[in-house]
Formats: C-alpha cells, sequence, structure tokens
C-alpha cells in the first residue's frame, strides 16, 4: 500500500513537474525564435497560432495525426485539428516525462542528482530514437552538430527545471 501511496505522490509531482519544465523550455525556445528575428507574441507563438494545417505542424503535431489517423483507420484528420493537436501533443508529452521521472523517484530514493542530470538528456535521446520511427524526425546522423546542440541544451533547460520542480513539490505533497 505504502508503494502505491508512493508512486501516486511521485507521478502527481512530476506531472507538475513536466509541466514547469515545459513551461521553462518553452520560453528558452521562445527567447532564442526572438533573438534569431520572431515577431510573434509569446502566446501567440506558444499556442501554435500560426498552425493552419498538418503541413504545418511541428513534430508533436505530427505524431499526434499519426495517432489520430490510427484511431480512424487512415482517416486523415481535419486541417483544423492541427494546431489543437500540436499543443495537446506537447504539453502531454512534457507532462509524461515528469510523471516517468517522479514514479522512478518514487521507487528509488539512490542517487537523485544522477536521476536530475538525466532527465532531459534521457528525453532528448529518446526523441532522436522515436520520431525517426514514427517518420516525423530524420535519423540523427542527419542533422548537424549545432541543430543538436541547440535541442539537446533546451531539453537540459527542461530536466534541470523539472527536477527543481519535482523535488519541490514531492517535499510539499510529503508534508501535507
Amino acid at each position: 500500500m505504502k508503494l502505491i501511496r508512493n508512486l501516486v505522490a511521485g507521478a502527481t509531482a512530476g506531472a507538475i513537474a513536466g509541466a514547469v519544465g515545459t513551461a521553462a523550455m518553452d520560453l528558452e525556445l521562445y527567447r532564442r525564435y526572438r533573438r534569431e528575428g520572431g515577431k510573434d507574441s509569446f502566446w501567440r507563438w506558444e499556442s501554435a497560432a500560426g498552425v493552419m494545417s498538418w503541413d504545418q505542424a511541428s513534430a508533436p503535431g505530427q505524431v499526434g495525426r499519426k495517432a489520430l489517423r490510427t484511431l480512424t483507420r487512415g482517416v486523415d484528420p481535419p486541417e483544423g485539428w492541427a494546431r489543437p493537436t500540436t499543443n495537446l501533443v506537447h504539453w502531454a508529452t512534457g507532462i509524461s516525462w515528469g510523471v516517468q521521472y517522479g514514479a522512478l523517484a518514487a521507487i528509488t530514493s539512490r542517487r537523485p542528482l544522477l536521476r536530475a542530470a538525466g532527465l532531459g538528456p534521457a528525453a532528448w535521446s529518446a526523441s532522436y530514437v522515436l520520431l525517426p520511427l514514427a517518420g516525423v524526425y530524420q535519423p540523427i546522423w542527419k542533422y548537424d552538430a549545432k541543430t543538436l546542440a541547440k535541442d539537446l541544451s533546451a531539453h537540459l533547460v527542461y530536466g534541470t527545471t523539472a527536477s527543481a520542480a519535482f523535488a519541490i513539490a514531492s517535499r510539499r505533497l510529503r508534508d501535507a
């Protein structure tokens, strides 16, 4: 019973941490976007306001499109679903990494700093394994080092922030 309670508390704190980490990563990516000349407001950029079709959807949107196609037995979802699907899958991915992190933390208290340091790189490397298999990304060797480093650094922001948020949230849940 204690294990289940710990898993639920860890997953809950992890979901919170995943959302905080996703927001931090997005703020970093938006900062870069603006520095490179982007003009959209944060909310317009964050909410993928410019995505009006599946062709404009980013990787999370393309994953969502493939999942929807599977559910509808090959029927392509309407173009108007591209934007909300992009947002839903993006945030669900960040939160689900946090949930997994929280569940792992709940079953082991060993090496929390190693676990914290591994979150961002684990999410980053998984994307370069899973997304090419889904036909959304190219294989990792097709990307130049600068692109990979920029993406890794954004994931390090995610992992660092999510780990810190998890430490705070799990302490608050434990003390409540």
